[in-house]
């Protein structure tokens, strides 16, 4: 008797996590490898090989195999997906594994088949893709089967998918390369430009944590931030404070809102009254920043909701689409 192993995957820039059948996250890792630069042997993955960026050897890489959504190294995404994918549950001679994996919408066709691919190389006998706007509206619990107009708006690491969903198809679309990578490198350029000092990105992703925002908010201070100063290249401490984070996070997040607006602007009349009475729905990690909410339903005029668990919802609507299909 062959066992099916069914596992639906969020692939992305930043995180990988893998959840079961019935939406249970049973691997949540950074998307990131280690690996031997002169034998090529990868020896890390996931949180493993994060706390080693900018603290490796020479003889020693720590890598992010995928780009804005997409795959940047083959050959590092199918050594870190098998590793994933093992580590996902007790694997038997006889199993079979089928897998939904989430992509960008705005993917080419080259960069969809290497997603294919690399899932199939790290262990997946049958692969099914979802696009990730979709995978985040079921993973939600929203109505994308029925006649009436929805929209996602899934702001990641390396991309930000806005949607709206109808009848289970996307009505309209837009995806663009700015989320939580783009705001982190907001930040690391200000540092440069304002201080004089270098950080890494492991510094400026607890910055947007700790002090970042879309709006000013309740409890607003200043945080220490080290790095090397590149005058000398000698350590040094500086003191920021939450009203300069907000201000250079303003221009990405104004891309981000720009994006929704225009989605907006070209959705069927029919399926905008919907959006109006239902509201927008924000998912993926980025969503988390302080005020972006508040911001967007400002600026749009339109209630917006953040889901419960904002960066299971792809995984979450990918093990949803598997249920589907059965």
């Amino acid at each position: 008797m062959i066992l099916t192993r069914d596992i639906g995957i969020d692939l992305g820039t930043e995180n990988t996590l893998i959840c079961d059948r019935k939406g249970k996250v049973i691997v949540r890792e950074p998307s990131v490898v280690a690996v031997d630069v002169k034998t090529r042997r990868v020896l890390a993955t996931g949180n493993e090989a994060k706390v080693m960026i900018g603290r490796t050897p020479g003889s020693i890489v720590a890598i992010k195999p995928l780009k804005d959504g997409v795959i940047a190294d083959f050959d590092m995404t199918v050594d870190m997906l098998h590793n994933f994918i093992f580590r996902s549950s007790a694997r038997s001679a006889f199993s079979k594994t089928r897998a939904v994996i989430s992509v960008p919408s705005g993917v080419t066709e080259v960069e969809r088949r290497a997603v294919e691919d690399a899932v199939r190389s790290a262990g997946a006998q049958d692969v099914e893709l979802i696009e990730e706007p979709m995978a985040a509206a079921l993973g939600v619990g929203l109505p994308v089967f029925e006649a009436t107009g929805s929209m996602i708006v899934d702001i990641g690491g390396g991309t930000c998918d806005v949607a709206v969903i109808s009848l289970g198809g996307i009505a309209a679309r837009k995806s663009i390369k700015v989320a939580g990578n783009a705001l982190d490198d907001a930040i690391i350029n200000y540092m440069k430009k304002g201080y004089n000092l270098l950080i890494g990105k492991n510094t400026a992703e607890d910055i947007k944590i700790k002090i970042g925002s879309a709006m000013t908010y309740d409890g607003e201070g200043a945080m220490e931030v080290r790095g090397r100063n590149l005058t000398d290249g000698l350590p040094k401490a500086i003191e920021v404070a939450s009203d300069e984070i907000r201000d250079i996070l303003a221009e990405p997040v104004a891309e981000i809102i720009a994006a929704i607006r225009e989605t907006l602007e070209v959705t069927l009349p029919e399926l905008a009254a919907d959006i109006i009475d239902r509201g927008i729905y924000l998912t993926g990690g980025s969503s988390l920043l302080r005020g972006l909410p508040e911001l967007i339903s400002k600026e749009t005029k339109i209630v917006v909701h953040t889901s419960e668990h904002p960066t299971d919802a792809v995984a979450v609507g990918a093990s949803v689409k598997l249920r589907r299909a059965r």
